[in-house]
């Protein structure tokens, strides 16, 4: 009932729960006789890269699942911002947010250091884009990202740039380092190696910031994104239901019926 979901707008998180197991040849007959128990007629899945791949292997199977034929649809609900076919995820702006906010407190915490350099880890996976926009909106000085290759001489020019600033009065450096930028050259390689080559010219600190940027409570944009991307995707499914609609029963086959509902520039 609607006021089961009162004031769910204003927490983060997944009430209904969550789950990244992709659908297999064992899980989607369970999930097709489910479908058929309970007479559903439309999927909505909010979620991430998972959820956009789900929604791709279901409609693959609806020749051999008639339960299957109904239509589906994807919101892009992820912090790390990696879903195919839109600019924007849910959650994305939110968790930018609290990583800015962590970082402002721990260069509030730095403020009585000297010559110190800060190595920040983001979450992500693949995808640089919580590093680059709380790099840039935190004053970080680098970002290292999956989607800009980067080497050990790359690294080693960073450490002479660093005591050049050192020399000139700079105190403190910031460099944000999503978690996946490279296999090899993980955040600890990095601190290891300034340590090495800035022997003498500065001290290095790194900070991992895991699950506490994934927190806090939905920005504005995120609480209002998250009620028009709903309110669009349950008219978009209540019109293909009714397209679909065949001697009263739904038979949804065509790509038309499996979606994801995405933002690109200012259009849904």
């Amino acid at each position: 009932q609607w006021r089961d979901v009162t004031n769910w707008v204003m927490y983060g998180g997944s009430f209904l729960g969550t789950q990244k197991q992709l659908p297999d040849e064992k899980t989607i007959p369970k999930i097709a006789e489910q479908l058929k128990k309970y007479n559903i007629q439309a999927l909505l899945i909010v979620g991430g890269f998972e959820a956009f791949n789900s929604v791709q292997i279901l409609s693959q199977w609806r020749d051999k699942f008639p339960s299957l034929c109904i239509p589906m649809t994807v919101i892009p609900c992820t912090i790390s911002n990696n879903v195919p076919g839109t600019s924007l995820s849910l959650g994305s702006d939110t968790a930018v947010n609290e990583i800015c906010a962590l970082i402002d407190k721990i260069k509030q915490s730095a403020t009585g250091t000297k010559r110190r350099v800060f190595i920040i880890e983001t979450m992500g996976g693949y995808c640089g884009y919580l590093a680059t926009l709380s790099a840039l909106a935190s004053g970080a000085d680098n970002a290292y990202i999956f989607e800009e290759k980067f080497t050990v001489s790359d690294i080693i020019d960073d450490v002479r740039v660093i005591a050049t600033k050192m020399e000139k009065g700079v105190q403190r450096y910031l460099i944000v380092r999503n978690e996946c930028a490279n296999k090899n050259f993980t955040t600890d390689f990095v601190q290891q190696l300034f340590k090495e080559e800035g022997k003498g010219a500065f001290s290095t600190r790194i900070n991992v910031l895991g699950h506490a940027q994934q927190g806090g409570s939905p920005t504005p944009f995120d609480r209002n994104m998250g009620t028009k991307l709903a309110a669009r995707a349950l008219e978009y499914l209540l019109t293909q239901i009714k397209d679909s609609m065949v001697d009263g029963v739904v038979c949804a086959k065509s790509s038309e019926t499996a979606t994801l509902l995405g933002l690109t520039a200012r259009s849904v």
